[in-house]
């Protein structure tokens, strides 16, 4: 039980003793006195309990309401050169087939940036936010040394227009071919999309599809989804002590995940568990880590 409520329970039992007085004339007067400045206590030990329970709501319903909304999901190499580029594309080859698995509809948008749609998305994804760790020996090792190389993964919900407030004025577009890079837009085939959001310092860039308007909303929608991580990880700063509350989503930073090829295993570090069935995983076994992780954060 919370030590406040524990405080204010006794605090309660302590009044009730002191009403059995006021029935004596000598000790009614000091009696109420007493019980005066008990309730006192026990106002102000009500008001922080009810702070306190509000802020742990506050750090999980966030993120609950989002889960069955859809997940925008990046991943971009770490520490470790061309070998964190290959493990980068391997894991959004495993959330892909994940998606699939799970009968979400899979779209490509951006390098290293897909967009899980169904219900249900982001509930299913958004314990992967985090740094995966990856041991193995690179094809291109002749010596047989086992490297290290990492991958940042970021798990968004893909957020309405209404939920998130972007003015005009901060926004600044540049536009460039698809193939190449390039300055202001002046003619059509300027497709590609850079968008820089001036307040944050968020710079989003989108080529992808064929049109410039697609790419445009794609960014806007990008932005959308990583100005409320930017406002999400504020708050769970905030919050620490709640941190384990707030349903197990790691910043970007955090490394929550190694894979093991010599051993086959892979190991979360967020609960100490390990699996020994890395070739599965890789092909979209997502099940059994989803659902280990989902009973520990909702416990």
């Amino acid at each position: 039980m919370n030590q406040l409520q524990i405080e204010i329970d006794r605090i309660s039992q302590k009044i009730s003793e002191h009403e059995k007085l006021l029935t004596d004339p000598e000790l009614a007067a000091l009696a109420q006195e007493e019980i005066a400045k008990l309730k006192e206590q026990q106002a102000a030990l009500t008001q922080a309990l009810t702070t306190i329970t509000d802020n742990e709501k506050s750090a999980t319903t966030p993120q609950a309401s989002f889960d069955l909304v859809n997940a925008l999901i990046e991943v971009r190499p770490g520490a470790g050169g061309e070998e964190a580029k290959i493990w980068a594309e391997e894991l959004l080859r495993m959330y892909s087939r994940f998606a699939e698995r799970k009968g979400y509809k899979v779209a490509l948008l951006d390098s290293g940036v897909i967009k899980v749609a169904g219900k249900g998305a982001y509930g299913a994804f958004k314990y992967e936010s985090g740094v995966h760790r990856v041991q193995r020996v690179p094809e291109t090792e002749a010596s047989g040394r086992i490297h290290t190389s990492t991958a940042s993964v970021a798990v968004l919900p893909e957020i309405q227009p209404n939920q998130v407030e972007i003015k005009e004025d901060d926004l600044e577009w540049k536009f460039s071919r698809a193939g190449g890079h390039g300055g202001q837009n002046v003619n059509k085939v300027n497709t590609a999309v850079t968008l820089t959001h001036r307040p944050s310092g968020i710079v989003v860039h989108c080529r992808q599809e064929r049109f410039q308007q697609q790419n445009k909303e794609i960014a806007l929608q990008l932005l959308r989804s990583r100005l409320w991580e930017m406002e999400e990880e504020k708050r769970l700063s905030n919050l620490e002590a709640q941190r384990k509350a707030a349903v197990g989503r790691a910043m970007r930073a955090e490394k929550i995940r190694t894979y093991n090829f010599p051993q086959n295993r892979v190991t979360d570090h967020r609960i100490n568990e390990s699996w020994y069935n890395l070739g599965g995983i890789l092909e979209g076994d997502l099940d059994l880590i989803n659902q280990t992780l989902k009973k520990v954060y909702s416990a």
